[in-house]
C-alpha cells in the first residue's frame, strides 16, 4: 500500500447513540460520523472522502448478497440495459485504442458490457465471485477494467482498487459507474440506498480521493461515471 498524503486535521468524529466508536470508512479508513437511521439500518459520512455507508456491523452476509442479485434481469440482449450501460462504454471506447485487452470485474450474471466491448472489437474477461468465479482472469494484466454497478457493493473498496492497481497495466484505464450521492436530505428516500446490498455510496470527491491514494488521475466525462488513468511508467 502507497502512503498516502497528510491530510488537515478533522474534527472528533461523531459516534451513533449509543455507541462506543465510530466505525471506519471503507474507503479511506477515516473515523465517520453519524448520518442517520433508517429502515433499522445506520449509516455514515466520512469527513475526510466524503463516502457514505452503512455500518459494517449491518452488511448483509455473502448468502443474502447472491439472493439479492439472482433477483437482477440483467441480459446480454436488453436494448435498454445496453442503453444504461453505454454511459460508461462510449467514453470508454473513445480513450482506447483498437484492440485492447480487458476484464470486466464484478461482471454480474448477464455481461453484457463485456459483449458491448466486445463487438467493438476488444477482448474482455470476466470475473464475478458469485458467477464468474474462476480467479484465473486475476492472474493476467489489462489494458482497461470496468466496474459497472459494482463498487458500492465493495466492503472494502481500498482494498479492492488495490488489486485492481496490479491488474492493469500503466496506462490502462479503470471504468467505474456507480450512482453518484449529493444531497443528504434525500438520502434516506433514495432508491439507490434502499438496496440491502448497496454499502458505500461515492461522490465526486470520493472517486477523485481513491484514485489520488494510488497515484491515479480521475476524469469524470458523465453523471454516475468515472474514469481513472494509471500513470505510464513505475
Amino acid at each position: 500500500m502507497r502512503p498516502r498524503a497528510p491530510t488537515p486535521a478533522q474534527p472528533e468524529p461523531a459516534a451513533a447513540p449509543g455507541s462506543e466508536a465510530p466505525p471506519a470508512c471503507p474507503v479511506c479508513e477515516h473515523p465517520g460520523d453519524y448520518l442517520m437511521a433508517v429502515d433499522g439500518r445506520d449509516y455514515w459520512r466520512c469527513p475526510r472522502c466524503q463516502a457514505r455507508f452503512m455500518d459494517p456491523a449491518q452488511w448483509p452476509d455473502r448468502q443474502a448478497e447472491y439472493a439479492r442479485y439472482c433477483e437482477h434481469d440483467n441480459r446480454v440482449d436488453d436494448p435498454r440495459y445496453r442503453r444504461f450501460l453505454a454511459k460508461l462504454a462510449d467514453p470508454l471506447l473513445q480513450r482506447l485504442a483498437p484492440r485492447r485487452s480487458g476484464l470486466d470485474y464484478g461482471c454480474g450474471p448477464g455481461p453484457a458490457l463485456a459483449a458491448m466491448l466486445a463487438e467493438a472489437g476488444h477482448e474482455v474477461a470476466l470475473y464475478d465471485p458469485f458467477f464468474y468465479p474462476d480467479p484465473a482472469p486475476l492472474s493476467r494484466r489489462y489494458d482497461f477494467i470496468t466496474c459497472t454497478e459494482t463498487a458500492e457493493h465493495f466492503h472494502r473498496p481500498a482494498a479492492e482498487l488495490e488489486r485492481l492497481d496490479a491488474l492493469l497495466r500503466p496506462g490502462g484505464v479503470l471504468g467505474i459507474m456507480t450512482a453518484f450521492q449529493s444531497d443528504d436530505d434525500y438520502f434516506a428516500g433514495w432508491h439507490y440506498r434502499r438496496d440491502p446490498t448497496h454499502v458505500v455510496f461515492y461522490r465526486e470527491a470520493t472517486l477523485r480521493a481513491l484514485a489520488g491514494r494510488f497515484g491515479w488521475s480521475c476524469e469524470i466525462p458523465a453523471k454516475d461515471v468515472a474514469l481513472m488513468h494509471k500513470p505510464e511508467g513505475p
